[in-house]
């Protein structure tokens, strides 16, 4: 049964799996990219692979970071990542409570503050990011609110901004065009 467009028969296989053995619900997640060193060209590209198939993303800084702006930069692919995971979990989240949606639009906003990059200034990145949701349903506003409070509870994205993620830097020497 599909409800929201989420497959509510393959959620419960996954739940019941991972309720069977916690490990089910780990996935590595890969990106791989490369920053381009023609002129004119996009400035990076990421090759994703997914369970369908492979693509390729593509980045341009804006002109005030370097780049052209030709196409989306990094900010824009993370806030779409976001944006992305908060809907999706919103609408898993309406469908496993049997709350039909009629139509479900996101907006995620934050003041970005790049004299970090720039200047090396110990200031914030980011204060705060603000999501909003615009929801056409039939559910009443408390079913709305504990749905809504639901997803900002299990969004994965939400959860990785809110709680402190080890990261680990590492690099490698590749060989130079001399060297070849």
């Amino acid at each position: 049964m599909r409800l929201n467009n989420v497959d509510l028969d393959r959620i419960a296989q996954t739940a019941a799996l991972v309720q069977q053995d916690p490990e089910k619900a780990r996935r590595l997640q890969v990106l791989e990219g490369e920053w381009v060193l023609d002129d004119g060209a996009p400035q990076f590209r990421a090759f994703i692979t997914y369970e369908g198939g492979q693509t390729v993303f593509e980045m341009d800084n804006p002109t005030f970071m370097g780049g052209d702006g030709a196409l989306p930069g990094p900010m824009h692919y993370c806030f779409s990542g976001l944006a992305a995971c908060y809907a999706s979990t919103f609408a898993l989240v309406a469908a496993h409570h049997g709350v039909r949606l009629e139509r479900l639009r996101i907006r995620v906003e934050a003041s970005v503050n790049f004299s970090r990059l720039f200047t090396g200034a110990a200031v914030p990145v980011m204060e705060e990011v603000r999501i909003h949701l615009d929801i056409a349903s039939p559910a009443d506003e408390t079913e709305l609110e504990r749905l809504e409070e639901l997803a900002r509870q299990r969004c994965p994205v939400v959860w990785t901004l809110t709680h402190p993620v080890r990261l680990r830097t590492s690099w490698s020497r590749l060989p130079t065009a001399e060297a070849v």
